[in-house]
């Protein structure tokens, strides 16, 4: 049995069974097509071998790395290019690996095939995603801009998959900093755990893993692993070298957090990752009052621990938190934690929300996070419940007037400019975002927003992708990527989705039984499934336990028709909502795939017209 170390692309044909039940003929012509004009001839330009060719796609190896990601790029590129105005175009998604395979004639097989499959799947449309050993190999040695996927757990492989998306640089992209650079330093801070006795006190231990990447995110000489990467290692026993070795890090920052009344203890760690020692440690017991200056402590100790240069602006920019009031931030960081795990539809939920910011800029009038959470709740308030007569923007553009930088005040004005169907204008917020802050969970959930809204389902799954990986508590973005995928044609991805969103749903109605939102991102989780049964038992449930709730119901009438195709049921549930449905929400339902094949329903088009008439004379 031969044995060999190679790099595996896998690619296959976004939507192939669909395309090929509408249009049999026209499809495999597409396909042929593509194959002898682009697909083969660049593998042959790349010294790849077909080992195994499909109907729907292909598995090449090639002895070279570099090769296979220059070949994979090519052939996207190529293909989108050749697409024209075909109204059911060709398009690949594409992973690749690096990994050890046993060679038995003509054929491959083994962990490396099957794993650069599982990454395939996870590849955007039209996109090529690669595992970290493969990104490791490639960055620094070609024109290549990597998005980080963060680790995803596939069928029958039983360690996680590190997993990056790969491009072509454009002249404007940031040139990443090298990991193996010589010198180097490098860490990963994980997750501080909470050791207060007190579920509800995790948003403050998250509070202050964060603040700590993002200080020692300032510092020029240390390369940092981002929120969205050392979060999935969130409550799981760890083998520091092994992470370190799987993150090519150096040293690794591990900790907890005791939060009692008035005081705070924290204990830090700094740890080698190639020696498995201690190179700082330290427990700190103070005044919730000091947190900001334990936080600068803990920030410079590991600074001075790694023997490293703190220049000046570094240490301005590390003390600048966007507020100096520990009360005030305490309030933001429970607002905060409260948007992500509420029900959308509650509005006494929302209310709290809003109580808790305002109190926050009460206390400091200058707290810019505090501005531009008021002016997301404010949307929604509007958009799901039709309450609130501001639309946010005046927050918005006072949390940006006090922090330019701030990437959650753009993001802020970009989802009250979505929801006014500004788009253009959204957009420019959204890219300023972006560029101060790409790990953002509020960006990449206001990133997504927008392009769901533009039906740019594409894009909208990077950023809920990103937005579900940064926040192990949300379970919107993770519902609504199973609607992106349905609706691009990818249903192993929508079970995907589906499986994490249940998951994440089912832990937030254990808590809170009556959350709506929850409930209804939880039926639609089960109806991908093929659970149809306990869908609608839920859904009658969850009628019952919150009827006026309008997220609920939006979400059950969506999945009634894309799932369970009962378009009755569907318009019974949609029609008190569209006697109320406020002009946001009615912005959003006319652009929303889920309800085209009602679009034309008779009695559809008499809430819209309905629904018209009365926003327009209340306006």
């Amino acid at each position: 049995m031969q044995r060999k170390l190679t790099a595996i692309l896998s690619a296959d044909v976004v939507g192939y069974s669909g395309m090929m039940e509408a249009d049999e003929a026209g499809t495999l012509e597409r396909l042929k097509a593509n194959r002898t004009r682009i697909f083969d001839p660049r593998v042959a330009i790349h010294g790849g071998r077909q080992f195994k060719l499909m109907g729907d796609g292909a598995l090449v190896e090639f002895s070279s790395v570099i090769a296979a990601v220059q070949c994979a790029l090519e052939i996207q590129e190529a293909t989108e290019k050749a697409q024209g105005d075909a109204a059911k175009p060709i398009r690949y998604r594409i992973g690749i690996n690096l990994g050890e395979v046993i060679v038995e004639g003509d054929d491959i097989y083994g962990e490396g095939v099957n794993v650069a499959a599982r990454i395939q799947a996870l590849a955007p449309i039209g996109g090529v995603a690669i595992a970290r050993i493969v990104r490791d190999q490639v960055d620094g040695k070609g024109p290549f801009a990597f998005d980080d996927m963060g680790e995803h757990t596939v069928k029958n492989i039983e360690r996680p998959v590190h997993v990056f998306s790969v491009r072509l640089a454009a002249p404007n992209d940031a040139v990443e900093r090298k990991a193996d650079a010589p010198g180097k330093l490098s860490i990963c801070v994980l997750p501080f755990a909470n050791m207060s006795g007190d579920a509800e006190q995790e948003y403050f231990s998250d509070g202050i893993s964060e603040d700590i990447i993002t200080d020692l995110s300032k510092v020029s000489a240390l390369r940092v692993i981002s929120r969205n990467t050392a979060f999935t290692f969130k409550g799981k026993h760890v083998d520091m070298p092994q992470v370190a070795r799987q993150l090519k890090v150096t040293h690794i920052l591990e900790g907890s957090v005791r939060k009692s009344g008035g005081r705070v203890r924290i204990t830090a760690q700094l740890i080698d990752g190639a020696a498995d020692g201690h190179v700082w440690a330290e427990r700190y017991d103070r005044d919730l009052n000091d947190i900001f200056a334990l936080q600068d402590e803990i920030s410079q100790a590991i600074v001075a621990a790694l023997k490293l240069k703190l220049l000046p602006e570094e240490k301005k920019a590390i003390e600048h938190r966007g507020t100096d009031n520990v009360e005030a931030y305490n309030l933001y960081l429970m607002a905060r934690q409260y948007s992500v795990i509420a029900s959308l539809g509650d509005a006494r939920m929302a209310e709290s929300i809003m109580r808790l910011c305002r109190r926050a800029i009460e206390i400091d009038p200058n707290y810019a996070r505090a501005w531009a959470l008021i002016a997301v709740t404010q949307v929604n308030l509007r958009f799901y419940m039709g309450l609130e007569s501001k639309d946010g923007l005046e927050e918005a553009e006072r949390a940006i007037a006090l922090d330019p930088n701030l990437a959650e005040a753009h993001a802020a004005k970009a989802v009250v400019l979505t929801f006014n169907a500004q788009h253009d204008a959204a957009i420019v917020e959204i890219e300023k975002a972006l560029r101060l802050d790409p790990e953002s969970y509020e960006v990449n959930k206001a990133a997504a927003r927008l392009y769901y809204t533009m039906r740019n389902h594409e894009a909208a799954i990077l950023h809920f992708e990103k937005a579900a990986s940064a926040m192990d508590t949300d379970y919107w973005a993770s519902g609504m990527l199973n609607h992106c995928y349905t609706q691009s044609g990818d249903p192993e991805a929508a079970r995907r989705a589906a499986e994490r969103t249940l998951a994440r749903t089912e832990k937030i109605m254990a808590q809170d039984p009556n959350n709506g939102s929850a409930m209804g991102f939880a039926i639609d989780a089960l109806s991908k499934l093929g659970q149809g049964e306990r869908a609608k038992n839920l859904m009658n449930r969850a009628l019952l336990l919150d009827p006026g709730n309008m997220n609920l119901r939006y979400n059950m009438a969506c999945t009634l028709i894309v799932d369970l195709h009962d378009v009755d049921a569907a318009l019974d549930l949609l029609e008190p909502l569209y006697r109320e449905v406020s002009r946001p929400l009615l912005n959003w339902s006319a652009s929303d795939a889920d309800l085209d094949s009602i679009r034309n329903h008779p009695r559809y088009i008499a809430m819209v017209a309905a629904a018209e008439a009365r926003l327009s004379k209340d306006a």
